[in-house]
């Protein structure tokens, strides 16, 4: 309610002042900026960044490494869902990011803490699929059986 009666110039200063000192709150304003406009361009640049970041994962011969990498893209995928706020577009990220890990040629199989964490991942994308309308259950659900099996 403090916010509303703010003059705007008074706002923008606040906006400016929060961007200084963090970078998260950097980028979301980047994103809110630049970016909010058009969410399917900004998950197509992402899905870009994944297919770079599983390149060089693949010729990583170590899986301690890969796990790290895939740690990482999982915090910045759960990072670029927050900034999108939609269910649906999470849910295919999650989705994509099964697709390239199984594409990838890694073999995540060989560890137990990568195995899991796919796992983890199947299990959300359940969770969100599970509150979605029934036609769009029915949309996402092919794609996670492509995934499963």
């Amino acid at each position: 309610k403090e916010l509303q009666e703010l003059p705007p110039k008074e706002l923008i200063e606040f906006c400016i002042a929060l961007a200084k000192y963090k970078k998260d709150n950097k980028e979301y304003l980047g994103y809110l900026l630049f970016e909010s406009h058009n969410k399917t361009l900004f998950i197509t640049e992402v899905k870009a960044a994944m297919d770079e970041h599983f390149l060089e994962l693949q010729n990583q011969p170590n899986l301690y490494y890969v796990k790290k990498g895939l740690r990482k893209q999982l915090r910045l995928l759960t990072k670029y869902s927050k900034y999108v706020n939609d269910k649906t577009l999470t849910a295919e990220l999650l989705i994509y990011f099964c697709k390239k890990l199984k594409q990838s040629g890694i073999p995540f199989h060989k560890n137990k803490l990568i195995v899991n964490m796919y796992a983890l991942q199947l299990k959300r994308i359940n969770a969100l699929i599970a509150s979605f309308h029934e036609d769009l259950q029915q949309d996402y659900q092919g794609d996670l059986e492509a995934i499963n099996g």
